[in-house]
């Protein structure tokens, strides 16, 4: 089951009765039910995407201003990908609630479904995550309170919350690096017929009255998204001379305020076209009197055109001209290939290793990541054998095999943490790891390792494996440290005549500090073709070599506790 999924499902989690007998709901949980009218559709007689977006962050800010007991500002929205369109009379129904609160932010989840009075029957539209940040009072900055996740579900969405903020800090320096870039050539093709870019660029000035503000006096982020919106159909309409439908939104980044009074410049272009989609450009930029432009948002925005069967229609290509919003030929075309399937986790349609790429480093780093919290917030494991408090669980779900050793040693957390995220130091407590070497340090949480490994059958050939290993540090007490691997493919390191590639899907420790001395080490493996035969005989309770390995792992980390060196 995807993240993604798996977020529309904690958003839908039905109430349940706590041990005081309570009926428990989340107290930041806010709804809202709208039935569309046709003030709010377009001709085609579709809800309009920006009002919709209104809605959704109007739901979103009353969650997040539930939790902080005061005034808060929409920051960020997160990818939003739109299944399906909403016609009139439809009902369209909300849910937002707050994931986790950091020092004055938080994330918000969303969850759009479409209701049909007539039939009973429901269906997801789109889902989302928002950023508020807690607005200042006359006694200082706010301190917000931490959420208290109670269900799995919300202990999942918890875990997931900080890594999410990781990659929208990094987005956020990314697009800042796109916008003080202007000295890009383009690689483009020429073909038939193509269009001219210039002729689908939109600019429009809209004056932000009251009704615009929210009740903090400042433009409502809502509307600016719905402003943005409305830009960009217009760009892709011009393109395709038909209506355009929104299926998907990258990141909306608020960079400042606006306020009543400003005159907000909307500017959008077709940055490409593809054969059934187009990628638009759009951003705001807000000014009053003389003074300058300030940037308030940018925004990517993919549209399709559907034929009379609701099919995508083959679209023009574009031809550039030297004018494009935030040119996607520095970020967008490559990584966009990977990341939908990269951060969706929908194995069943890609295999299990992607290529690396530092364009694509984020994503990959954010699902090795996530997709170990969601084994880690997993609450239905099968204890399978234990000896000496050594225990070995396993979880077999959706055709997939999960298994987890899990352990208490007398070493600080923090000190696990350095020696066991050097992959190169495994070999001295665990067989299987024959060779490891570095490849490559992307940064400081992300290394690339080369690993070998014994053939588990006389005469047949060994393992290798290139694995992207991904280190955290806690977000704060409730947080592990993590060290996430999974495979990637690199074009330096082809599979050699000597070893048969492997390949690992999920896997990693998650180490939790119990106290100052005491430490709890969870390994998780995800199981795969490659992995099965060096522990099919543990989990058949033919064997207890994974006692011998992680008593290994328990010796090698008492011995060297006192060694810092981080890799």
């Amino acid at each position: 089951m995807s993240p993604l999924r798996r977020a529309e499902l904690e958003l839908l989690e039905p109430l349940f009765i706590q041990e005081s007998g309570e009926v428990y709901r989340n107290p930041t949980e806010v709804k809202m039910s709208q039935i569309v009218l046709p003030c709010h559709a377009n001709h085609c007689g579709e809800l309009s995407v920006g009002q919709l977006l209104k809605w959704m962050d109007s739901t979103a800010c009353l969650s997040a201003e539930r939790h902080s007991g005061c005034s808060c500002i929409t920051a960020s929205v997160d990818d939003i990908h739109f299944e399906h369109t909403i016609g009139v009379g439809k009902v369209v129904n909300i849910i937002a609630k707050v994931n986790r609160a950091f020092t004055s932010s938080m994330e918000v989840g969303i969850l759009v479904t479409c209701e049909d009075l007539y039939t009973a029957r429901q269906w997801n539209v789109c889902h989302a995550f928002a950023t508020f940040v807690a607005r200042r009072t006359e006694a200082g900055k706010v301190q917000l309170k931490q959420v208290v996740p109670h269900t799995q579900m919300e202990q999942m969405e918890y875990s997931l919350a900080a890594e999410r903020r990781r990659m929208r800090l990094i987005h956020a320096e990314i697009i800042t690096d796109l916008l003080s870039s202007s000295t890009a050539q383009l690689e483009c093709r020429e073909y038939h017929n193509a269009v001219q870019a210039e002729r689908t660029r939109v600019e429009s000035v809209e004056l932000v009255l009251p009704p615009h503000a929210n009740h903090q006096v400042s433009t409502f982020g809502g509307q600016i998204m719905a402003w943005m919106e409305n830009v960009a159909t217009i760009a892709a309409s011009r393109l395709c001379n038909a209506h355009p439908t929104l299926r998907t939104i990258d990141m909306f980044h608020f960079r400042g305020p606006s306020h009543i009074g400003d005159r907000l410049v909307l500017k959008a272009i077709v940055n490409n076209s593809f054969k059934h989609s187009m990628e638009v450009g759009v951003c705001a930029e807000a000014y009053q009197g003389g003074e300058p432009l300030r940037h308030i948002n940018s925004a990517f925005m993919t549209f399709e055109v559907l034929d009379s069967d609701r099919k995508p229609r083959t679209l023009p290509r574009i031809r550039p001209d030297g004018f494009r919003l935030l040119d996607p030929t520095l970020y967008h075309c490559f990584p966009s290939v990977y990341r939908k399937y990269i951060i969706s986790c929908k194995q069943t349609v890609v295999p299990l290793s992607v290529p690396w790429d530092p364009s694509n480093q984020m994503y990959l780093s954010y699902n090795n990541v996530s997709a170990l919290k969601l084994m880690d917030t997993r609450n239905n494991w099968v204890l399978t054998s234990e000896k000496n408090k050594v225990r070995l669980y396993t979880l077999e779900e959706n055709h997939m095999l999960c298994f987890k050793v899990e352990m208490h040693i007398n070493v600080a957390a923090e000190q696990t943490f350095h020696l066991l995220s050097d992959l190169r130091r495994r070999k001295e407590w665990d067989q299987h790891y024959e060779e490891c070497e570095v490849i490559s340090q992307a940064d400081e949480e992300d290394t690339l390792y080369r690993v070998a490994t014994p053939s588990v059958s006389k005469g047949a050939k060994g393992q290798d494996f290139i694995l992207l290993a991904s280190r955290r540090k806690p977000c704060d007490a409730r947080d592990p440290y993590l060290i996430a691997l999974r495979s990637v493919t690199l074009p330096t390191h082809p599979p050699t005549d000597g070893h048969t590639r492997g390949e690992v899907l999920c896997a990693g420790f998650s180490i939790w500090e119990e106290s100052d001395s005491i430490t709890k080490i969870t390994y998780y493996n995800q199981a795969t073709p490659g992995v099965l035969p060096y522990i099919s005989t543990d989990i058949a309770g033919l064997s207890s070599s994974f006692y011998s390995a992680f008593s290994a792992c328990s010796h090698f980390l008492e011995v060297n506790k006192d060694s810092l060196a981080a890799p």
